[in-house]
């Protein structure tokens, strides 16, 4: 099991979710409108500083996070606006079951 922290402008969150349903991760949260920086700037929701940051942070198996990383890789180069998303793997050393 790895930890992925997504981090993504606000009105994408369904096309990602989208990702973690057709993979089959059940384990996720999401953050919306959080306020942030990206490699373009500030994005706090106000009129100096439009549009906000969603993040999700899911719990992937192992054996679906090839393929998890490989949609998000996909959909953040289909187009020019969705270059803001960013992922993180980061290994989860204890889990309560």
């Amino acid at each position: 099991m790895k930890f992925v922290h997504i981090t993504f402008h606000f009105e994408y969150a369904e096309e990602i979710e989208k990702i973690l349903d057709r993979h089959r991760v059940e384990n996720f949260v999401r953050y919306p409108m959080l306020e942030g920086k990206d490699r373009d700037g500030k994005h706090y929701g106000s009129q100096v500083y439009p549009g906000s940051t969603t993040v999700v942070q899911a719990q992937v198996p192992e054996d679906s996070l090839d393929d998890v990383m490989e949609d998000l890789k996909a959909f953040r180069e289909e187009k020019t606006a969705h270059r803001h998303l960013e992922a993180v793997v980061i290994p989860i050393e204890k889990r309560l079951e």
